[in-house]
Parts: C-alpha cells; structure tokens; sequence
C-alpha cells in the first residue's frame, strides 16, 4: 500500500507484505541509527552512500515511512561495506567489525624496505 506523505515522499509498505517479520536479511529503524552512529555518519552521509534522499533516510530511522524491501537492503549493505556488523540472533544488535581489505604494515613490522 503506498501513499503520499506531508514531505511529498511516496510511503511504500513492505515488498512481503503485512504480516511478514523481520529476516535476517532486513534492519530495523534503530539499528540503522545505531550503525550510522558507530560509523560516525550523518543520515546525509547514508542517503549519498545508496542514491536516496536523505528525507528518506530519517524518515525510515524514524518509523514515518516504510521503505520496501529493496531499499531497506541498500541502507544496510552500504552500512555493512563501511564496517557495521548487524546480530544474527534475532536481536536489534549491531557493532562495528573489520573494515576489510588491507591493513597496512604494522608498526612492529616497518622496515626501511616497506617503509614507502
């Protein structure tokens, strides 16, 4: 069900319908906030990040709009990517994990040889 809402943004209900729960593979409001707090970012920063406005972004944060699914998995692999980490046990839990790629040399290990 989809309607209007009073910042013009089309309110969208959930791809699976009303009596869906969440999966793991969805992120609630909170833990958006939470992953974008840990990450430092602004709901601007997320909104840039997956081509949204940043209108929807605290909109959805906020419970005021429901986004479909689509969008909801965009929000939270973009997070993802930058280091959030969302709990698999069913709890609204996320933390900050390994960014991935390459660390760099660490202290310990720096010669005049990697030393560039």
């Amino acid at each position: 069900m989809a309607g209007m809402d009073t910042r013009g943004i089309t309110v969208v209900g959930s791809d699976e319908g009303g009596a869906s729960g969440m999966t793991t593979n969805t992120m609630s409001p909170a833990q958006s906030r939470a992953a974008r707090a840990l990450l430092d970012w602004s709901p601007a920063d997320l909104a840039a990040k997956v081509g949204l406005s940043e209108d929807v972004v605290t909109g959805f944060e906020s419970g005021g709009i429901e986004l479909a699914s689509g969008q909801v998995e965009a929000l939270r692999s973009a997070l993802m990517q930058a280091g959030a980490v969302f709990a698999e046990d069913g709890s609204n839990g996320v933390r900050l994990g390994t960014r991935g790629g390459d660390e760099g040399t660490r202290l310990g290990a720096l010669t005049t040889e990697n030393d560039r």
